[in-house]
């Protein structure tokens, strides 16, 4: 009881959301749980993220900085390994954020990634204690 079920993201663009999202996840070891015409979702243990390309959109763009979802945050393994996907989201559409202050943007004592995408969700990939 109490645990995160699913989470669902409205995208502006379903097919650059399978790219960009689908790399992260299938890194992090989720794998495709539905697919439908406007939609995909990732699913690992019981929690799931889908993806959808809604008709019903107000607005084809996402910001991070407004009320609402800011950012999605995922336990990504070693300090290495955050590194390395860190350094593999600039090939899959992932850009970093607060460069200047990696790794520990999120404060002393937390090893963490910062990445947006072109769509301007954020993630954060932070390292195992």
């Amino acid at each position: 009881m109490g645990a995160l079920h699913h989470v669902e993201l409205w995208v502006p663009n379903l097919e650059r959301a399978k790219a960009e999202w689908g790399w992260i996840l299938t890194s992090l070891g989720y794998s495709t749980f539905q697919t439908w015409a406007q939609g995909i979702s990732w699913r690992k243990d019981g929690t799931y993220l889908v993806f959808e390309e809604s008709p019903a959109l107000s607005s084809r763009e996402h910001q991070r900085t407004a009320p609402g979802l800011n950012h999605v945050a995922f336990t990504a393994g070693s300090e290495q390994r955050v590194d390395a996907l860190v350094e593999e989201g600039r090939r899959n559409g992932w850009q970093p954020l607060f460069a200047e202050k990696y790794p520990y943007a999120g404060g002393r004592g937390h090893y963490a990634g910062y990445l947006v995408n072109s769509d301007g969700f954020e993630i954060e990939l932070v390292a195992n204690k």
